[in-house]
């Protein structure tokens, strides 16, 4: 039988190139690798938010100091109300003023001397020769003789003892225009303008003094002839000028009691009060001084209102919301929890050293309650203000009070701490003196015995005393005036006093301490000192002596300052009194005081907790952004490395690929 073969023919499948996503696949694989930098970016975002949170504390925290700045002051508590019947007397009242009511009648006005000169026919024509000219003006009182048209006769000019304000004229401003512009400029009390009146000679030169009839004037005009017969006006002499209006005093009464003064303005009838006379009364005004109790509820409002702002701000990063089921960025934080501590203990401790009856701010009705803020009990802070309203500054503020009336509190420094300190006065101070061995010769001749040189607080001045013969006071006055008129001891804000004893003169520095003296200086040509003085010696002024809390304190002039221990930077004024123990001064520091210090330690950006956690953070932030370059230097390297080894893997499938495809057809033919 015969064998039949077949063969099978095997054909192969279609080959096709393959290739993978280099992208992808790297990008999934950086995702794992890259989880160390995710991590460390989650970190510092954490961070961020609490650097957010602080920087909200430390805002809140600042608002709040700027608050209670504002109420360490005891005036901040103790405005006073002041109330006037008439509207013919105006009333405001200072940190002081006794409370109560006061009837103040007005029977005349204070007012200013006017005097008007002769009529010109231009404000602009130069009038004299243009020579220099002196203008010296006195201010004074006129006594006696009588007034006709404006001029005086028979009356007497005695100078207030304010000084003798000299200008000079000359080419340069000689006429009406210039006078008037030379007196406005040189700030002496007096104001010149020009009025038109229309007549031939329209043109008048007009002269207002200050107030009051002892600021009358007396004007020497020493140079130009024309100036001088326009100018000249001594009320007891020569008058080339016209009085239009008299200088006068107002005249009133306080309860009763006859009160005369310069100005409209009365600042010294009672102490604390200003009253503005606008007018005279029939039937006297009532004047009421009262609390400023609005004005107290407003400052422990706003206190209350400024804490209340920064335990929000401080509750709404730091707390738990039951709510949400979420705690604040700073829940738990050390340095926080110690601000509220420090805080609550602050207002929750009473104020010690005060002198006082409230020493809480409970007594006041200020509490607590129990989400940490502080409320206000309206009716228990109303009865308070009106039980005793001027000691609710002593809970905020910082206080200081002698026991001694001729003792002051006057300041004190962050180194004083709260206490009530013992005061001994060894010595007073005093001021210095320079007076007459004998009574002084009462002709002044010129160019013989007119000028006297002196050194008052080591400011030399020379004054020339017009010729004349005195009384011992006119010239006592009169020397008085002038060396006060003086331009060294005026821009220096020196003064002194002259006064006068059967004849025998003395001059006394009116400031106190070891750098007051009255010196007699070196003798010239019509020297007045020896017929004024003879042999006086002079007697320089001391410094107040003594001690506070049992330590020997600095005296400067009448101002006696601790300088160690507790009581350190404490300073007192001594008015008066004897030496020996004068009391206790008491100093106290309120919660607004408390608190500021408090918040200044907190807020401090070098050593204040809320700085070193904020540099903290910042610090590893900084680290961690340092991981985080370090970790992106390496993850390019390994995205460079992964996308080169995939692309070298791809490449090789791609030629495995190919050849595949070359044996597949070769195997092809050679099964054909």
């Amino acid at each position: 039988m015969a064998v039949t073969a077949s063969t099978s023919v095997v054909s192969a499948a279609p080959v096709t190139t393959q290739s993978i996503d280099v992208s992808s696949i790297v990008s999934q694989l950086m995702t794992v690798e890259s989880q160390p930098v995710t991590m460390l970016q989650q970190q510092e975002a954490g961070y961020q938010t609490k650097l957010t949170a602080l920087g909200t504390v430390n805002g809140a925290l600042t608002s709040f100091q700027t608050a209670v700045q504002g109420l360490t002051s005891a005036s901040q508590f103790q405005a006073l109300n002041a109330f006037s019947s008439s509207s013919a007397v105006g009333v405001s009242a200072a940190t002081g003023a006794a409370l109560g009511n006061y009837s103040v009648g007005v029977s005349a006005l204070a007012q200013a001397q006017s005097l008007v000169a002769t009529g010109q026919t231009s404000s602009t024509a130069a009038i004299g020769a243009g020579s220099p000219t002196t203008l010296s003006f006195t201010f004074g009182t006129i006594s006696g003789g009588t007034l006709s048209n404006g001029s005086y006769s028979g009356a007497t000019f005695t100078p207030n003892g304010n000084g003798v304000k000299t200008l000079t004229i000359d080419s340069s401003n000689n006429s009406l225009s210039g006078i008037a512009n030379a007196i406005n400029a040189a700030n002496m009390g007096v104001s010149a303008s020009i009025v038109n009146d229309g007549s031939a000679t329209p043109y008048r030169l007009v002269l207002t003094s200050a107030s009051g009839a002892s600021n009358s004037m007396q004007i020497a005009v020493s140079g130009d002839a024309t100036l001088s017969s326009l100018l000249s006006e001594n009320p007891a002499g020569t008058q080339s000028l016209s009085q239009t209006t008299a200088g006068q005093n107002a005249q009133l009464t306080v309860n009763g009691i006859s009160v005369t003064q310069s100005s409209n303005t009365v600042t010294n009838a009672i102490h604390g009060l200003t009253f503005t006379l606008n007018g005279t009364t029939t039937t006297p005004a009532t004047v009421s001084v009262s609390n400023n109790t609005t004005g107290i509820a407003s400052a422990v409002d706003s206190f209350v209102t400024a804490y209340n702002a920064l335990n929000t701000a401080v509750q709404g990063v730091s707390s738990y919301n039951s709510s949400t089921s979420t705690g604040g960025v700073l829940m738990g934080d050390p340095m926080i929890n110690a601000i509220q501590t420090q805080m609550h203990a602050a207002l929750n401790n009473a104020i010690s050293n005060t002198t006082s009856t409230y020493t809480t701010l409970d007594a006041i009705g200020v509490t607590f309650q129990k989400d940490g803020s502080l409320a206000v009990d309206t009716t228990k802070l109303n009865n308070a203000i009106n039980t005793n309203a001027s000691d609710i500054a002593s809970l905020f503020s910082t206080v200081g009070k002698a026991s001694d009336s001729l003792i002051t509190y006057s300041g004190a420094t962050a180194s004083t701490q709260p206490g009530s300190y013992a005061v001994n006065v060894s010595q007073l101070a005093t001021q210095g003196n320079l007076k007459g061995s004998t009574a002084a010769g009462l002709t002044i001749t010129q160019n013989s015995n007119d000028t006297l040189n002196l050194l008052v607080d080591g400011i030399a001045t020379t004054v020339v005393i017009p010729p004349g013969t005195y009384t011992a006071a006119s010239l006592a006055t009169q020397i008085q005036s002038m060396i006060n008129g003086s331009s060294g001891l005026t821009a220096a804000g020196k003064s002194v006093s002259v006064t006068q004893n059967a004849g025998v003169l003395s001059v006394t520095a009116n400031d106190y301490g070891a750098a007051s003296s009255v010196i007699l200086g070196a003798s010239s040509g019509g020297s007045a000192a020896a017929g004024l003085f003879g042999t006086a010696t002079p007697v320089s002024g001391v410094d107040v002596a003594g001690t506070i809390n049992g330590a020997t304190a600095t005296g400067n002039g009448q101002l006696l300052t601790s300088t160690t221990g507790s009581s350190n930077g404490l300073a007192v004024q001594v008015t008066g009194g004897t030496t020996g123990s004068r009391g206790t001064v008491g100093y106290s520091q309120g919660y607004a005081v408390t608190l500021n210090s408090l918040a200044n330690s907190l807020l401090d950006p070098y050593s204040g907790p809320l700085a070193a956690e904020t540099n903290g953070i910042n610090t590893t932030v900084a680290g961690i952004n340092s991981q985080i370059a370090t970790w992106q230097t390496r993850l390019t390297g390994i995205q460079q490395a992964l996308t080169a080894q995939y692309s070298a893997l791809n490449t090789t499938l791609g030629t495995m690929s190919q050849t595949s495809s070359y044996l597949t057809q070769q195997l092809s033919q050679l099964l054909r």
